[in-house]
C-alpha cells in the first residue's frame, strides 16, 4: 500500500501517525469493480479501527462507494461488507449470446439485491451513532429530465461536449443531489457545480443508493425519487467519480480515503483531461490510501478487476469470478499494510500527484 496526502495531512502524519480520532470523513469512489480491492480495508476501518475513537464520521459515496459506505453504517459493517463482496462478484445477468443486458432487467436484478441488502434496515443506517451517510447522485436537467430511447444519448453527448469546455458547463445537463443524513450537515461547501441537498429517509434510501449505482445505458435512470427533485438520476459517478470536493473547508481532522489509485478525478466525463486530475488546495487535509502498482500486477491478468472482465470472459461467469475472487483475497494484504502503519507513531506519506 502506499500513502499520499495533501501538504496539511503529511504534517499531521508525521507528527501523530493515523489516528482514528483525526479521522472526520470517508470518501468512497466510483469505479465499478475496482472497489472490489477496498472491501477488506474497508472492514479493518469500519468494523474495527474506526471504533477506537469518538466523534461524527462522515461516509461520502458515489456508485458502488454509496453501496460499501451504507453497508458500512449497518450494525453488523463486517458482514455487510463481505455480504457485497460476494454479491457483487457473483453477480449475473440474463441476455442473448454475444450482447449485453437489457438494462432495464440489470435495474431489476440489481434493485433486487438492494433490497436484501438494505430493506427494512433503513433505520439501522439513520440512526447509527457516529456514521453520517451522504449518497452521490447525478440528477438530469433539459434532455436528460427523463430517460429516452434518443432524449437519453443526445443528453449525455450535450453532457459530453458542455463538460469538455469547462466542468461548471456540466450542470447545463446533470445537477449533483446529495441524499444527507438530516443528523448531521456535510462539513464542507458543494458549490463548484450546480447541486442540492435532499434529506435521506428510509422512503428514498434504497432508490437512492440505487440511482448512484445506475450507469447510464448498462442500467435504466431511477426517476422521482421520493424527496429529491423530479426527474430522471444516474449514476453519482458521472458528476462526481472520485469526489474531488473541498475537504480543506473541514477545519481540523484529515478525510481519509481508501482508493484504488492516487489521483482524484473529479467526474466521470473528465477521465479524458488529465489536467482536471492534479492535486488542488482542497485536497490539503487528504489522506489517501492506494495499492502498490507492483502489487496490482500480481493479480490476475495484471489488473485490477473492471467492467471490461463482463466481456473479455464473455459466457464464462465461473472464470469471471474466479478472477475477482482472487483478487479480493489478495487485497487482504491492503488491510494488513494498513493495520502496520495505523500502529506507527509516525508516517511519512508521498505528496498527492
Amino acid at each position: 500500500m502506499q500513502v499520499f496526502a495533501g501538504p496539511r495531512a503529511r504534517a499531521r502524519l508525521l507528527e501523530a501517525g493515523l489516528r482514528a480520532d483525526d479521522v472526520r470523513a470517508v470518501p468512497a469512489a466510483a469505479g465499478g469493480p475496482k472497489g472490489l480491492v477496498l472491501i477488506p480495508l474497508d472492514r479493518l476501518l469500519f468494523g474495527h479501527w474506526l471504533h477506537r475513537a469518538g466523534g461524527i464520521v462522515h461516509l461520502l459515496g458515489a456508485s458502488i462507494g454509496a453501496w460499501r459506505m451504507a453497508s458500512a453504517c449497518l450494525g453488523d459493517a463486517d458482514v455487510a461488507l463481505a455480504r457485497l463482496a460476494e454479491d457483487y462478484i457473483t453477480q449475473t445477468y440474463e441476455h442473448e449470446p454475444g450482447r449485453p443486458p437489457q438494462a432495464s432487467h440489470v435495474s431489476a436484478v440489481f434493485g433486487a439485491k438492494l433490497a436484501e441488502h438494505f430493506g427494512g434496515r433503513e433505520h439501522e443506517i439513520l440512526r447509527h451513532p457516529r456514521w453520517r451517510l451522504h449518497v452521490f447522485t447525478s440528477h438530469g436537467r433539459h434532455l436528460l429530465a427523463r430517460q429516452g430511447r434518443w432524449r437519453t444519448p443526445l443528453g449525455y453527448a450535450g453532457a459530453f461536449f458542455g463538460n469538455a469546455l469547462h466542468r461548471r458547463a456540466l450542470g447545463g445537463w446533470l445537477e449533483r443531489v446529495v441524499f444527507s443524513d438530516p443528523r448531521d450537515a456535510l462539513p464542507l461547501p458543494l458549490a463548484d457545480l450546480r447541486g442540492r441537498q435532499v434529506a435521506l429517509s428510509t422512503a428514498n434510501l434504497q432508490p437512492a443508493v440505487l440511482a448512484s449505482c445506475s450507469i447510464p445505458f448498462w442500467l435504466d435512470a431511477v426517476h422521482d425519487i421520493p424527496g429529491g427533485p423530479r426527474g430522471a438520476y444516474w449514476d453519482g459517478g458521472i458528476t462526481d467519480y472520485h469526489l474531488h470536493l473541498d475537504y480543506a473547508a473541514i477545519a481540523d481532522g484529515i478525510v481519509l480515503y481508501p482508493h484504488f489509485q492516487p489521483r482524484i478525478v473529479p467526474g466521470w466525463l473528465d477521465k479524458p483531461w488529465t489536467r482536471r486530475h492534479r492535486a488542488s488546495r482542497w485536497l490539503d487535509n487528504l489522506v489517501v490510501l492506494a495499492p502498490h502498482p507492483d502489487w496490482v500486477r500480481t493479480l490476475p491478468g495484471g489488473k485490477l478487476p473492471d467492467r471490461g472482465d463482463f466481456e473479455a470472459y464473455g459466457d464464462d461467469e465461473a472464470g469471471r469470478q474466479r478472477a475477482w475472487r482472487a483478487a479480493l483475497a489478495q487485497s487482504q494484504r491492503l488491510a494488513e499494510d494498513f493495520d502496520r502503519l495505523a500502529r506507527q507513531d509516525s508516517v511519512q506519506a508521498l505528496p498527492l500527484p
